[in-house]
């Protein structure tokens, strides 16, 4: 089932998730619904806050982000050809590595991108959509959408890594946003 984005100006988008446990709610159904709305929206990934459940569920597919990529653009990352995974209860270990800048978009800010710069390698734990403990580390494009997507489950969102000066010229558009006033082809929830 494709749920609706929460759009920016939802009180659960400033939200530090809770951790789940199993059993909390029907999990593989809730994960089948994010991968079809992510999917549906254009996403690489999403994380539950944004379809307003507050716990520390996002997915991220990176593949697709490869697959649209030309050859010699795709020799650029050394995570290439990219992942597909669930996160469950997240936690950064560590960060390393030269912060680097990249457009960022975020589905709950639509038509809204700006480069952001963040550490190119993060070490990650977490669960699986099968509840096996993973501690892992993740570089290039799949560590930023991984960021991206921790970031929602703390209750921060891309805009959040500007400058004052970069958010006040975006404070019209955000305004927009939060009062529903933005055209997109996905479902979207407002908080008005």
């Amino acid at each position: 089932m494709i749920l609706p984005i929460v759009a920016y100006g939802h009180p659960i988008l400033r939200n530090v998730a809770a951790p789940i446990q199993p059993g909390q709610l029907d999990l593989e159904k809730f994960i089948e619904d994010m991968w079809e709305t992510m999917y549906a929206s254009n996403g690489v990934g999403l994380a539950a806050p944004q379809v307003n459940q507050p716990i520390r569920v996002f997915t991220v597919d990176t593949v697709q982000l490869f697959e649209s990529m030309e050859e010699s653009e795709r020799k650029n990352y050394a995570d290439a050809p990219g992942l597909k995974a669930v996160f469950i209860n997240a936690t950064i270990i560590e960060l390393t590595g030269e912060p680097w800048p990249y457009s960022e978009g975020c589905l709950s800010i639509p038509k809204i991108h700006e480069s952001v710069s963040r550490p190119a390698t993060v070490r990650l734990q977490y669960i699986n959509e099968k509840f096996e403990p993973m501690e892992t580390v993740f570089t290039g494009i799949t560590a930023r959408v991984i960021l991206h997507e921790y970031d929602h489950i703390e209750g921060k969102l891309f805009i959040d890594h500007l400058t004052p000066l970069k958010r006040k010229l975006l404070k019209s558009k955000l305004t927009d946003i939060s009062k529903g006033k933005v055209s997109v082809d996905y479902k979207m929830k407002f908080h008005l």
